[in-house]
Order: structure tokens, then C-alpha cells, then sequence
């Protein structure tokens, strides 16, 4: 099979064009740190209740305008129900599912986060405006999903 010159120089430069686009990923990813955040801690989701810190979930000050919001999330539920902190202050989210996996989606940020049972997962946000923040679970997990729902309060 003869390939005219013109079909070989689009597929050097598409090939070209492809591997410069998965060598600047992985440049991004592995050097400068820029990939998902991933947290590979895990528990035994049977014994959530029992297994520290989500033995005891709350939020809590850990330093000058920093917040830690243990969250245990279940069938239709945030537990804690309702968090409250104040404008300008960095909240870390420390969540595992006792039940099924569920959604974490904070409206107006770019909070966005699967929990699933077995997994600890964490991230963080800060809070400059203050406002009432809807936080909806976005993953399907039972017939009351729709009625998941909690609010953040930055005072």
C-alpha cells in the first residue's frame, strides 16, 4: 500500500502532537505535583463508629483560621449536619461512607469529591465569602438521594 507524502507528514505530525500531549501530562502529573488528589488511607467500613477520628465527628479548630470537619456520610446523611465556620478561614474535609459511596459537592466551589465505604478520603477549601454553601451528594445511593443535603455557614 503507497501513502501519498501528504498522509505521512499529517501522521508524523499527529503522532508528534499526541506524544507531546502525554509528555507534557506526565510532566505535570509526576514533577510539578499537579495530578488528582488521591488519598490512599483506608478503614474497615463496618466499624466506622468505633475507629477514630470518625468515632467522634465535629468540626474543629486546628489553628488560626483553620478548620478540620470530620464527616461521616450514610444513607441520606452528613453527620455532622451543619458546619459552621468563619469567613476566611481553610477548611480540611477528612469523609469515609459507612454504607454505600457517596457524593460531596459544595455549591459555588470547586469542592467535588467521591466518598466511598473503606476509603478515607480529604481535601480542602477556603472559605472567603460568607454565605450559607448548599453541599449536596451527587452520586447516586438510594431512593432518598435526592433528600441528601447540608449546609456549610460562613459567618
Amino acid at each position: 500500500m503507497k501513502m501519498h507524502l501528504d498522509e505521512k507528514i499529517w501522521l508524523i505530525i499527529s503522532f508528534g502532537m499526541i506524544m507531546g500531549f502525554m509528555a507534557f501530562t506526565g510532566y505535570q502529573t509526576f514533577v510539578l505535583g499537579m495530578g488528582p488528589p488521591s488519598n490512599m488511607e483506608t478503614i474497615d467500613p463496618q466499624k466506622v463508629d468505633v475507629t477514630a477520628p470518625f468515632d467522634n465527628p465535629g468540626v474543629y479548630e486546628i489553628g488560626e483560621n483553620e478548620y478540620e470537619v470530620v464527616m461521616t456520610l450514610e444513607i441520606f446523611s452528613f453527620n455532622p449536619g451543619e458546619i459552621e465556620v468563619p469567613a476566611g478561614s481553610t477548611v480540611h474535609f477528612t469523609m469515609t461512607s459507612k454504607d454505600v459511596t457517596h457524593g460531596f459537592q459544595v455549591a459555588g466551589t470547586n469542592l467535588n469529591a467521591m466518598v466511598m465505604p473503606g476509603h478515607i478520603q480529604k481535601i480542602s477549601q477556603k472559605f472567603d465569602e460568607p454565605g450559607e454553601y448548599l453541599v449536596l451528594c451527587n452520586e447516586y445511593c438510594g431512593a432518598g438521594h435526592q433528600h441528601m443535603a447540608t449546609t456549610i455557614t460562613v459567618k
